[in-house]
């Protein structure tokens, strides 16, 4: 399964850090930067947390919700924001359905060796639920300007 532009994004309700959830209808009404990381604190996906964090002010302009999501425990999300001062929600993706429904859980390989792992990737989900942007395969430099760039062409 994969998730393109154009198509409805489907919904989902996670355990989040902090003891809370995070859905995406609750978040309709607001565009969703929606992005996919493989490893709490490893060096590019904390790069990558880092890079939205700092950008916070500016999504916050267009009135976008940030909302990261891997496979870690609840637990590993509340140790990882604490040490990088991350201030939007990280969801715990344990079992991957939310991983497959958006076509993210992948086979990837690492010196020859083959395994299934999360593909870094973002969508940007409009107002209605509606995605509008993906991102597959993301490179951290940059990636948070051009998601950026992206939502706010949005308004």
């Amino acid at each position: 399964m994969s998730v393109e532009i154009g198509d409805k994004a489907p919904d989902f309700t996670l355990p989040a850090d902090g003891g809370g959830t995070v859905s995406l209808k609750a978040l309709k009404g607001k565009p969703v930067v929606l992005y996919f990381y493989p490893k709490d604190d490893t060096s590019g996906c904390t790069a990558e947390a880092c890079a939205f964090r700092d950008a916070l002010p500016d999504f916050a302009q267009v009135k976008a919700e940030i909302v990261g999501v891997s496979r870690d425990p609840v637990a590993s999300h509340d140790k990882f924001k604490r040490k990088f001062k991350l201030p939007f929600p990280l969801a715990a993706d344990e079992d991957g359905a939310v991983c497959q429904a958006y076509g993210v859980w992948v086979e990837k390989s690492m010196y020859g060796r083959k395994y299934m792992g999360i593909e870094r990737a973002t969508f940007l989900i409009d107002a209605k639920g509606v995605v509008r942007k993906v991102w597959r395969k993301v490179k951290v430099p940059g990636h948070a300007e051009d998601v950026l760039a992206a939502a706010e062409a949005l308004q």
